[in-house]
């Protein structure tokens, strides 16, 4: 694996081209840290647990924000080692730092970077977030004694078929966890055919999130002065603006149509490349980013900025559910009914399944078949009061009917770290990953 080495700080490299994040503290990834981090190890369990969170990308690290927020109140002293796999990820995990914590990547899935990784920090336990199955990670700790947990644990049916093709490698890993604990009990289903150990069904975390109040007021501060109904792409993916750009071009584009659209990409690379985007396709463009005390009139509204989703949910009146028209799962649709508002979804949520499906059948969600029925179903939907405000009041009790699960959850990790919940027995017999 030495060998791959190369081609992996290449990637990087490439990818820090677009986000600089990706070139800060490289050797990190290969269980190489400097002096700068500080005395980790035994010294450091006197002053309370070294919980080790993983949250890989921006979602996972929100969810573990959630989780902290019960956690660290339950662990009194714990100090925190939280890793990470995206420069997003780690951008939003150094809010959650307190005095103490220590924040690096995610090192690479093989023995010796595990390894070095494990024998810098001997964290008292581990907590993988929603996805994030390593075999070599799950190994190490497993001879290490770390007890190692799956947190808001979700497992579609194309990854199970594909943990299926590799169950010699992926089975031995679901089995060498200490507990996993499933958003739902299809996810339970699937992660026990894994060959998982489910120890509870919580829910999923971010149900539990309360939103930015400041945010969220001032989004319904802009909206209440808009003189259109405002409709949001939320967190679009690459190619689903030009699909929303030809359905609008259906039914003529512009300050004419009677409805305000924002649009705020998923990725922050991508700002740049839909603003260009839309101009070319003739359109005024007002971004974020050069907002004053309110935004400036256009034909389209671009939020160019990070951790601002809450505002944006606030602006709008309804909101397109980013990922979901092309076939790339769909983004999660639970911070947008925490704040109200209403989700018009398209047919591929496979990544969000249980909780796109529950949204629909409580009316917080409309599903459509693709772009042009979503931004006619959601002109429709804002421009009708009544029925617009029935769906949000149906948003905001979806949201709360599904909370508890963070309680749930830092409950049963303090289970694990104290010995109330047994690390199974058996041989982990992990490799690489590829």
């Amino acid at each position: 694996m030495v060998g791959a080495q190369p081609l992996l700080r290449r990637k990087l490299r490439r990818r820090a081209g677009a986000e600089p994040g990706y070139a800060h503290a490289v050797e990190e990834r290969f269980g190489r840290y400097g002096d700068a981090l500080g005395a980790t190890g035994a010294s450091a369990a006197a002053s309370g647990p070294l919980v080790w969170i993983h949250a890989v990308s921006l979602g996972e690290t929100r969810a573990a924000a959630i989780l902290l927020g019960v956690l660290r109140p339950l662990l009194p002293g714990m100090r925190l080692l939280l890793t990470h796999g995206t420069a997003t990820g780690r951008a939003e995990g150094a809010k959650l730092l307190q005095p103490g914590d220590l924040q690096v990547w995610q090192p690479w899935d093989t023995p010796a970077a595990v390894g070095r990784f494990l024998e810098r920090f001997r964290p008292a336990i581990g907590v993988l977030m929603e996805t994030e199955v390593w075999p070599n990670l799950i190994a190490g700790c497993r001879a290490r004694g770390v007890p190692l947990v799956l947190a808001n644990a979700r497992l579609n049916a194309r990854s199970l078929a594909g943990a299926r093709r590799l169950a010699w490698l992926s089975r031995p890993a679901y089995g060498a966890l200490a507990e996993v604990w499933a958003q739902s009990e299809g996810d339970a289903g699937r992660l026990r055919a894994a060959g998982a150990h489910v120890g509870g069904v919580f829910g999923n975390l971010k149900f539990d999130v309360v939103p930015d109040a400041a945010q969220l007021a001032q989004g319904r501060a802009w909206r209440g002065a808009e003189r259109r109904p405002v409709a949001l792409l939320a967190s679009s993916r690459e190619g689903e603006e030009s699909m929303w750009l030809e359905a609008l071009s259906r039914t003529g584009a512009g300050a004419a149509r009677p409805v305000q659209w924002l649009i705020v990409p998923r990725h922050p690379q991508r700002f740049a490349e839909v603003r260009a985007q839309l101009e070319a396709a003739g359109l005024s463009v007002s971004c974020r980013s050069a907002w004053g005390a309110a935004p400036a009139p256009a034909d389209v509204w671009l939020g160019d900025s990070m951790g601002e989703m809450v505002l944006y949910y606030g602006l709008a009146h309804a909101a397109l559910l980013g990922g979901s028209f092309a076939p790339l799962g769909g983004q999660n649709l639970i911070e947008a009914a925490a704040c109200g508002c209403p989700v018009v979804m398209g047919p591929h949520t496979f990544n969000f399944a249980e909780a796109a499906d529950n949204a629909a059948l409580a009316g917080a969600a409309l599903r459509v078949d693709g772009m042009a029925q979503a931004v006619a179903t959601a002109e429709a939907l804002v421009l009708d009061a009544p029925r617009q405000s029935a769906l949000e009041l149906r948003a905001l009790e979806f949201s709360a009917a599904h909370r508890g699960a963070a309680l749930a959850t830092a409950e049963a990790v303090a289970g694990v770290l104290y010995g109330e919940r047994p690390v199974p027995a058996g041989e982990a017999g992990c490799g690489a990953i590829g």
